[in-house]
């Protein structure tokens, strides 16, 4: 693999994984329907977090999407990163 390819896959995981993460984190925190940081981030990561949801069991109220798509990114991470080395 192209190591420019490599890299340009590599950054634009990152840039999701630190969607998804700012999108959970911002669950903590109560805000208006309309703030467009939080429309943004929904619009951003529900296309990614709502497949695996409904693939997931209940868990109450706990929701443990991101955590499973942070964990696919990170495994995407390795893998580009071993077809860049090797």
């Amino acid at each position: 693999m192209n190591d420019s390819v490599a890299a340009l896959f590599t950054v634009l995981i990152y840039a999701i994984i630190l969607l998804v993460l700012a999108r959970s984190l911002l669950s903590w925190f109560p805000l208006r329907p309309g703030n467009p940081v939080a429309r943004f981030l929904y619009q951003a990561t529900e296309p990614l977090l709502a497949p695996v949801r409904n693939i997931l069991p209940r868990t109450g109220m706990v929701d443990l999407s991101a955590m499973v798509v942070l964990l696919f990114l990170y495994i995407m991470l390795m893998v580009i990163d071993r077809a860049a080395s090797g």
